[in-house]
């Protein structure tokens, strides 16, 4: 009896597990590969009620936001007593950490590895000491890995730039995806007089939610039938969080209609006629992808990940980043367009997602890369 390959996915949380990594799990099980997952435990671990045949074994050292170098050699030792316990065919990290410190422990342990990079995050837009040191890291491990896979091109082109992989053993995908069929159309219902603007994401000023705010307020002023809703949570332990008293100022001041977190968005979507994030920097943006998927208009911004979600005109406009001028113009053209044109707009994005960002297409693109380092 021919013995299974054996493949352990490395996350920061569950919750990016549970989110983003499941379309790969779905296709790792599909082609009898057994599947082990390491990631810090949260709510998200229903996702195991789903896949009983999945182990999932806890990290308990790493801290996703932590600089302690202390804490992330505790890591690195973790992640080698389990890898020697484990005997992996092959390791797929996702995230700066596991991709960094994963790397190491998969070195020492002469454990295959590949890396995704799955956004450059707040360590990569703001220069200073501690970019330095993770662009230091990810060239020290660049070597531990056999692939990296990257979720924009931007990405790709930066590290290999820097050095830090060859192209060769460079991938690009486009992002991890979107689920078409949980993601389906939800009209609106109705042809009505206003139009609504709808930011989802973490509530961080990397996200571009002060210009969503700044344009908001430059619409409101001649457009009282713009309406604006914002979607996300505080990361308290990112440095770009905002705080809550600036949140509920815009509140109060009646700029947004504020959601809070909210686990299915689906229905918000379905009630929003164009979702907007203008982001300084993304991997690929899953919101954006979730808006186009239900045949929402998008606007966002011309930056890494952001980019490649746009044909400019066609499903969306795309605008400079930090640039609340610009974005409140985008806001002011989309509002004057007919129904019937930003349905269109809407449309364009459905098509775009079924034939480029559907989550079962990546989940083939990745494992075809996955499958020339396993014996399958």
């Amino acid at each position: 009896m021919t013995k299974k390959s054996r493949v352990i996915l490395v996350a920061n949380s569950t919750w990016n597990i549970y989110n983003f990594r499941l379309n790969i799990v779905n296709k790792l099980l599909e082609n009898n590969i057994e599947v082990k997952v390491l990631a810090p435990i949260d709510e998200y671990l229903e996702y195991k009620e789903k896949y009983p045949q999945v182990q999932h074994i806890a990290l308990r050292t790493l801290k996703r936001d932590s600089t302690n170098p202390f804490r992330d050699l505790l890591l690195t030792i973790e992640l080698i007593r389990k890898y020697k316990w484990l005997k992996p065919d092959l390791v797929l990290h996702f995230t700066n950490k596991p991709n960094i410190y994963g790397g190491f422990a998969c070195k020492y342990t002469g454990s295959k590895s590949i890396a995704v990079v799955t956004g450059l995050g707040y360590t990569f837009i703001h220069s200073g000491f501690l970019n330095k040191i993770v662009r230091f890291l990810y060239k020290l491990s660049g070597k531990t890995h056999c692939k990296f896979i990257f979720e924009n091109k931007d990405d790709k082109a930066l590290f290999i730039k820097e050095n830090i992989v060859t192209k060769e053993n460079a991938h690009a995908v486009k992002g991890c995806g979107v689920n078409t069929d949980y993601y389906n159309v939800l009209p609106n219902g109705q042809i009505k007089n206003d139009i609504t603007f709808t930011f989802i994401g973490r509530l961080l000023y990397d996200k571009g939610i002060n210009e969503f705010i700044e344009a908001a307020k430059i619409v409101k002023q001649k457009n009282k039938h713009a309406k604006f809703i914002v979607i996300g949570e505080f990361d308290e332990s990112n440095p770009a969080t905002i705080d809550k008293e600036t949140l509920a100022k815009w509140v109060d001041e009646g700029i947004i209609d504020y959601k809070g977190f909210v686990k299915d968005i689906r229905p918000l979507i379905g009630t929003s006629d164009c979702i907007v994030l203008p982001s300084y920097r993304e991997g690929m943006p899953r919101t954006l992808l979730e808006g186009m998927s239900m045949a929402k208009p998008i606007i966002t911004t011309d930056v890494p990940g952001c980019r490649e979600t746009i044909i400019e005109n066609k499903n969306g406009f795309i605008v400079q980043a930090k640039d609340h001028f610009a974005l409140a113009k985008s806001f002011d053209t989309m509002a004057q367009l007919s129904y019937e044109e930003r349905k269109k707009m809407g449309q364009q994005g459905r098509r775009f997602c079924e034939t480029i960002f559907d989550d079962k297409l990546i989940a083939q693109e990745i494992f075809d890369i996955i499958k020339k380092e396993i014996n399958v």
